[in-house]
C-alpha cells in the first residue's frame, strides 16, 4: 500500500498539478505534518491538539485577511477551533467552510479528519487571491469526535451558537468529512438502507453531497457548482436528517441553528473500513481524488 501511495505521487502529481487548482506536494507535506506525529490529537493529548492548532494557524495566517484562535473551556480545559476569513470586505452574508482536526482515540485519523483539514488548508490558499461573492470563514473544529459528539462542546456548536447570538448574517455552510478515501473495486461502498446501492452503486469511489431534502437557496447553488465542476464522480443524497449518517459531522451545528448546511464526504465508515482504527493513515488514500474534490470544492465555491 505505502509504493502504492508513492506511485501515485510520483506518477500523477506532476500532471494532475498541470491541469488541477491544488498542489499534491503541498498536500502531502501537510499530511505528513498534521499525522506523522508523536502522539494523538484526541481530547486528552491537548498538547497535541494545540500543535496541530498551531500548525493551522500558521498556514490560515499565510493567505486570509485575519486568522484567529476561538477558545473555549470544557471542565477547566481550553480547546480552540481555528478560524481565518477572507473576502472580508464583502458585506454579503458569510460562507463558512469547516472541518474537525481532532481524532478518536490513539491513531492517525489520516481520512477522519485530516484529509478535510488538508482541504480547508488548500482552499484559503486557492481562494486568497480570488474574486469571490461572498465573504468565506475557513473554520478548524477541535472536539468532533465521541465523547463530545452531538454535545455543546463541540467546536462546531461553539461557532455556529457563536454566529447566532451574535446576529450574523450567515448564507450557508459545507462541512468536508473526509474526503481521501476512494476505491475501484467492487462491493466497496455499502449504505445505512440496502435499496441505495441501486441508485448509487456498490464501488466506493465517488464523492458525496449529503443534505437534508428541505434544503436552501445555499446549499443548492453550491451543490449545483460542484456538479458543473466536478472532474469526479459526484452523487447527491437528499434525506430526512434521522436517516443514519446523514448528520454525521460538524454540519449538524449549524442545522441546529437555523442555518443551511451540507456535508462533502467520501461515506466514512460506509466505504473505509480503516474508520476510527490505527489503519486509518495517510498511506491509504488516494491523494489524486483527493485534489480533486479540493477543486471541484474551490470552483463551488466561486460559483456562488
Amino acid at each position: 500500500m505505502k509504493n502504492l501511495f508513492l506511485i501515485q505521487i510520483l506518477f500523477f502529481g506532476f500532471n494532475l498539478n498541470i491541469h488541477a487548482q491544488s498542489d499534491s506536494t503541498l498536500i502531502v507535506e501537510h499530511l505528513r505534518i498534521i499525522t506523522k506525529t508523536d502522539g494523538y490529537r484526541n481530547y486528552q493529548n491537548i498538547n497535541r491538539l494545540n500543535q496541530t492548532a498551531k500548525y493551522i494557524l500558521s498556514v490560515f495566517q499565510q493567505y486570509a485577511d485575519t486568522a484567529y484562535y476561538q477558545p473555549y473551556q470544557v471542565k477547566d480545559v481550553t480547546y480552540k477551533n481555528v478560524v481565518c476569513r477572507i473576502g472580508s470586505a464583502n458585506d454579503k452574508p458569510l460562507v463558512i467552510v469547516g472541518a474537525h482536526y481532532d481524532v478518536c482515540g490513539d491513531q492517525e485519523g489520516a481520512d477522519d479528519n485530516a484529509s478535510g483539514i488538508v482541504g480547508l488548508l488548500e482552499l484559503v490558499r486557492l481562494l486568497s487571491d480570488k474574486k469571490i461573492n461572498y465573504p468565506i470563514e475557513i473554520v478548524a473544529y477541535s472536539l468532533e469526535e465521541p465523547p463530545y459528539f452531538r454535545s455543546e462542546y463541540m467546536g462546531s456548536y461553539i461557532h455556529a451558537q457563536s454566529l447566532f447570538n451574535a446576529g450574523t448574517p450567515v448564507y450557508g455552510m459545507v462541512v468536508l468529512e473526509m474526503i481521501g478515501y476512494f476505491s475501484d473495486r467492487a462491493k466497496s461502498q455499502s449504505y445505512p438502507v440496502k435499496v441505495m446501492k441501486v441508485a448509487y452503486g456498490t464501488t466506493g469511489n465517488f464523492i458525496l453531497l449529503a443534505r437534508k431534502t428541505n434544503a436552501g437557496e445555499f446549499v443548492k447553488k453550491f451543490s449545483a457548482g460542484f456538479k458543473h465542476s466536478a472532474n469526479i464522480d459526484t452523487k447527491s443524497l437528499k434525506a430526512p436528517s434521522k436517516l443514519q449518517g446523514i448528520d454525521f459531522s460538524d454540519h449538524l451545528n449549524y442545522w441546529n441553528f437555523g442555518y443551511d448546511a451540507l456535508m462533502v464526504t467520501n461515506t466514512a465508515f460506509y466505504r473505509n473500513h480503516n474508520y476510527h482504527h490505527t489503519s486509518d493513515k495517510m498511506e491509504t488514500l488516494d491523494i489524486p481524488k483527493m485534489m480533486k474534490v479540493i477543486d471541484t470544492a474551490f470552483h463551488a465555491l466561486l460559483s456562488l
